[in-house]
């Protein structure tokens, strides 16, 4: 069938390891949107932290980020929809990573915020400083996480680093099991803690919804765990040659990696 909508996830996927786009992917998703299909912005990450990505690929279409936390319309600058993390269970988090040194970013309302400067944070604002100043993301050590978290107005999830996977495995077990709260991977060592029942398959199909459409009409593309709820319940959830075996068992179609042209082919031989 020939699908309406595309949706995008964007590191391990539409980025290369060097988080570029590649030229076959940005001329493929160009032609798409002149042949009337929507193109969306599906991620993990902040708002603050798609700009050179949403304005390469020339998008209108509100970006669905945090793992469906929160809908941007980026051209109006504006939160749509969201579910924010509440404050009481914020704090108790904080408490338990202080208690197991367990470090990482904050993210709320339009910045991502730490306390101790890991090597993840620190290769994220070192990317960030790569880029022309107004496409920079907003990043911003504080004192104290708990303190910021309380001044917040929205809290959108915790993205948590550890070189011990396992020990972050069993950080996110104990707090799926005593707070209730979303705990997805969404890279090798990273661990992203949201609301309960937000997801980017869940925000996507509301999405899609107000466009007066259908998630049959969906064709997606993921890499990992934090996909999977896109993946499974789209018309076709391809999933990249990069990602875990898991993954790529509970997708539609699996194509070459992020350094290959597939998403590209794809999109020729389902739209175009």
């Amino acid at each position: 069938m020939s699908y309406r909508i595309i949706a995008l996830d964007l590191d391990g996927t539409l980025l290369t390891p060097r988080k570029t786009i590649l030229p076959e992917s940005l001329e493929a998703l160009q032609k798409a949107r002149e042949a009337g299909v929507k193109i969306v912005i599906v991620t993990g990450r902040h708002h603050v932290a798609i700009h050179p990505f949403y304005q390469a690929l020339a998008l209108d279409t509100p970006a669905i980020c945090c793992n469906g936390a929160y809908l941007y319309d980026y051209p109006a600058k504006r939160v749509l929809d969201a579910d924010p993390l509440p404050q009481d269970q914020a704090l108790a988090v904080i408490d338990m990573l202080d208690a197991e040194a367990i470090h990482g970013l904050l993210y709320v309302d339009d910045a991502m915020l730490y306390q101790t400067e890991t090597g993840h944070v620190a290769r994220t604002i070192n990317w960030g400083l790569s880029l022309p100043e107004a496409q920079r993301p907003v990043f911003r050590q504080v004192e104290s996480l708990k303190e910021a978290a309380k001044a917040a107005k929205s809290i959108w999830k915790f993205a948590l680093s550890h070189p011990d996977t396992r020990a972050l495995q069993q950080f996110s077990d104990r707090v799926d099991r005593e707070l209730g709260l979303a705990c997805e991977w969404s890279w090798h060592d990273q661990v992203d803690i949201a609301k309960a029942g937000n997801s980017k398959g869940r925000r996507l199909a509301q999405w899609v919804a107000s466009e007066g459409l259908e998630m049959r009409d969906v064709l997606a593309f993921g890499d990992n765990y934090n996909d999977l709820s896109m993946l499974e319940t789209v018309g076709l959830g391809v999933a990249m040659g990069n990602a875990d075996e898991a993954i790529k068992a509970r997708a539609g179609r699996v194509i070459g990696t992020n350094l290959e042209p597939g998403i590209a082919e794809t999109i020729y031989r389902e739209i175009l």
